[in-house]
């Protein structure tokens, strides 16, 4: 294996360059990955503008290039949040949200848009034989990001037969109308401005509404856009005894106005975060049940040189979830 790998800088400014950097060498409890995908996310838009530390790639799927380690050649999906594993969260199975460790793969330290990665071993995820390498990052954020987020709302809710509305239809969105309908519910609607994301969620079986509807009310909202305007009117639309779940993600402050509609209710405001690793065998589950669904948003894939190219058009709204893949190279 040579000493030097291809790797993606985000330089900041929108621009992404191809760059050559040192293998990476695994520190003590960690082992070397050949990454064979990562999905691209939309978290990674504030990276494209900004410029990044650190190899940004969160999404990651890859190969143990370690000999003689037990996992070696096996395909493995990596778990973003380090943990500690003993901290009082970890010793409850919040391992996304330890209380000793706070530091993502990706974002503070180099991650998946390269072709090695090196990674601590509790972060290793063994991906089923049956489950190809474009598909594994799937479990992460699509899968479980958003069945993470229904099974937290499932302690809170007070009704069956719950009618749901999914704001957002990115790849969590889509996620988790995948999800909901597994967990039982049938009633789900979507509000997505992008005619082609609403086009994949009405073919899942979700009734699409318009943006910032007023006409019905209900007793689950997932907020997946990450948009404050969505979030207000989630206040505003949940019945009382709901449930709104916080999935998407924005770093602009956010003013909740207590005003009636906001005080003379009884609800529930939810935030949640990736996934406990306990779950993952249910996500396994969960793709392996609607695997021809999932794996119509992974609507691209391609080399490590298109990615500058390639991330531009996702972007643009123009992809779901397209995949980084070293396929070709293998």
């Amino acid at each position: 294996m040579t000493n030097e790998m291809q790797a993606a800088d985000f330089m900041g400014d929108d621009l992404i360059r191809i760059v050559t950097r040192p293998v990476p060498d695994p520190g003590p409890g960690e082992v070397l990955l050949r990454v064979a995908a990562n999905a691209l996310c939309g978290s990674d838009f504030k990276l494209w503008h900004a410029g990044a530390q650190f190899i940004a790639g969160h999404e990651i799927a890859g190969h143990v290039s370690a000999p003689g380690h037990p996992l070696h050649d096996r395909l493995c999906v990596v778990y973003i949040p380090m943990h500690c594993g003993t901290c009082q969260a970890c010793a409850a199975g919040n391992t996304q949200s330890c209380l000793t460790v706070s530091s993502l793969i990706g974002w503070n330290r180099d991650g998946g848009y390269a072709e090695y990665v090196a990674v601590p071993e509790n972060c290793l995820l063994p991906v089923p034989d049956d489950i190809p390498a474009d598909l594994a990052p799937l479990l992460l954020d699509t899968i479980g990001t958003s069945a993470h987020a229904l099974r937290e709302a499932a302690r809170h809710l007070a009704t069956d037969g719950q009618r749901v509305l999914v704001t957002g239809a990115g790849p969590v969105g889509l996620g988790v109308v995948l999800a909901a309908q597994a967990l039982g519910h049938d009633r789900i609607e979507v509000a997505e401005p992008n005619p082609a994301r609403a086009a994949i969620a009405a073919d899942f079986g979700a009734r699409i509404v318009p943006v910032g509807d007023t006409e019905n009310r209900y007793d689950l909202i997932v907020e997946c856009s990450g948009a404050h305007p969505a979030r207000n009117h989630a206040i505003a639309q949940i019945l009382p005894k709901g449930v709104i779940v916080l999935v998407g993600e924005n770093a602009a402050p956010w003013t909740i106005i207590e005003d009636k509609v906001f005080r003379r209710k009884d609800f529930v405001l939810l935030r949640t975060f990736y996934f406990p690793k306990g779950d993952f065998d249910a996500n396994v589950e969960l793709l392996r049940a609607n695997r021809d669904r999932y794996a119509r948003l992974v609507d691209d894939a391609f080399p490590l040189a298109a990615l500058p190219d390639k991330f531009a058009t996702f972007a643009q709204g123009r992809s779901i979830k397209p995949v980084l893949s070293f396929r070709e190279a293998r």
